[in-house]
This record gives C-alpha cells, structure tokens and sequence, in this order.
C-alpha cells in the first residue's frame, strides 16, 4: 500500500489488474484525453503493467498505481507521479474509470499522494499537465492546488499541453 485515504487504497499495479487495465484504456476518456497504448486484450495489458508500472517502480521508487475502493476492494483508477525527459521534476497523473467519475475519487487520492511525494519522496515541486480541452483536468489540477505555469509540448508530440506546478509547502 502507497496511501491510504478514508474510501481509498492506493498499491503498486500487478499482473491481477491486467482487467482491469484492459477496460480503462479503453473508455472513450482515456483514448481522448490520454490516447490509444494498443492494449486490446489481456496480455497487452499485462505488459502494458510489466513496461509501464513495474520497471518505473524499479527504478524510481515511484510510478503510477491502482486506486481501489476501501470498502469493495475494486479498483477505481489510476493514480500516480511519472518522471518524463521534458519535465524537471515528475508529474501527477490520474484516470478514473467512467463508473467512479463525480465522486470525488480523483481529488481525494491526488491531495493524499501530494502529500505523499512532499513527505515521502522529498519532492520540491510537482508538475501535472492535460490537454487544453479536459476541462475536468484543468479543473482537478487547479483544485489540487497546482498553478498553470505554460504551454509546452510534454510528449514531444506535437501536441501542446497546460502545464501546472506545485511547490514544496
């Protein structure tokens, strides 16, 4: 377990999740928003967690995990900082699963991994980023206290993001 909040838990991804990735990458959302990552069927989502999750926890310490609902024990969404070449410092990421949007999820678990990487990891600032047309990113970064600092093409795309940052408290 990373954190733990009062309807959440968040953990490390592992093959179990495979599903449960499969579904996610697939809702219209992400594939807006985030973009296609060809997983089609389980054993893509399995190397999807393998080269996408585990090999990033091994190296950082960090990376992206699953959000789980306390109560079920089913996930939720994603949730997690990635370190990218064109940021200086990692980025808070986040998707949530179409059947848990509007309730708060991503908020709760975002204040609490902030928390996390300020105390934890010893992290000075925090960037997010989304595309200028998720307006429910731009909200939810502004939200989590994260300010627009520029334009920037993060993937190095061609596609140009808001960028936000967060300094150490």
């Amino acid at each position: 377990m990373i954190v733990q909040t009062e309807r959440t838990i968040l953990r490390e991804a592992n093959h179990d999740d495979a599903p449960f990735i499969l579904q996610l990458l697939n809702e219209p959302g992400w594939l807006r928003f985030i973009g296609d990552r060809d997983v089609h069927d389980l054993a893509a989502a399995r190397n999807y967690i393998d080269q996408r999750f585990r090999e990033i926890y091994d190296k950082l310490g960090f990376g992206m995990c699953v959000a789980l609902e306390k109560h079920s024990q089913s996930p939720i969404g994603l949730i997690g900082f990635v370190k990218r070449d064109t940021l200086d410092a990692p980025d808070i990421g986040y998707a949530v699963s179409e059947a848990h949007q509007g309730k708060g999820y991503a908020f709760e678990v975002g204040s609490a991994l902030i928390k996390h990487g300020w105390n934890a990891y010893g992290f000075e600032k925090i960037y997010g980023y989304c595309l200028p047309d998720n307006v429910a990113s731009v909200r939810m970064l502004e939200k989590l206290g994260l300010t627009y600092l520029r334009d920037q093409d993060v993937n190095q795309t061609g596609e140009m993001c808001r960028v936000y940052m967060a300094t150490r408290p």
